[in-house]
């Protein structure tokens, strides 16, 4: 039987890049969970779904997170064109990171994520 086969499902896979016998890379359902992978990202995703945020304020609200942590985490969401970087004028140099079309798009995920998680934690 063929991995087609098995998936008829038409909203959980809709198209033939998700009847995969393997994740591949181009599956919709991979790229978003890649898109949200790594600890923090999905926190500092969070809190740049309320609006444009300087490097300094994402610190502020997300105490815990290292600084080389928070770093690297701006660039890989900046690498996948999910998040926007800005540097503004002045001195010190300060950067102010914002959300893509394509990051605003993971709100719902994010959502969908939280309450998911809710049920199978028994809390819902």
């Amino acid at each position: 039987m063929r991995a087609g086969d098995r998936c008829r499902d038409a909203e959980l896979v809709p198209d033939e890049r998700g009847r995969t016998a393997r994740p591949e890379a181009d599956c919709p359902v991979e790229v978003a969970l890649a898109a949200v992978a790594g600890r923090w990202t999905t926190l500092v995703l969070r809190e740049l779904m309320h609006g444009p945020a300087a490097y300094g304020d994402l610190r502020e609200r997300l105490p815990e997170i290292s600084s080389k942590v928070l770093a690297e985490r701006l660039q890989a969401l900046a690498e996948r064109e999910l998040v926007s970087r800005e540097r503004l004028a002045g001195f010190p140099a300060r950067t102010r990171y914002r959300l893509t079309p394509a990051g605003e798009a993971l709100r719902p995920l994010l959502v969908e994520l939280y309450r998911t998680g809710e049920r199978l934690t028994g809390r819902r």
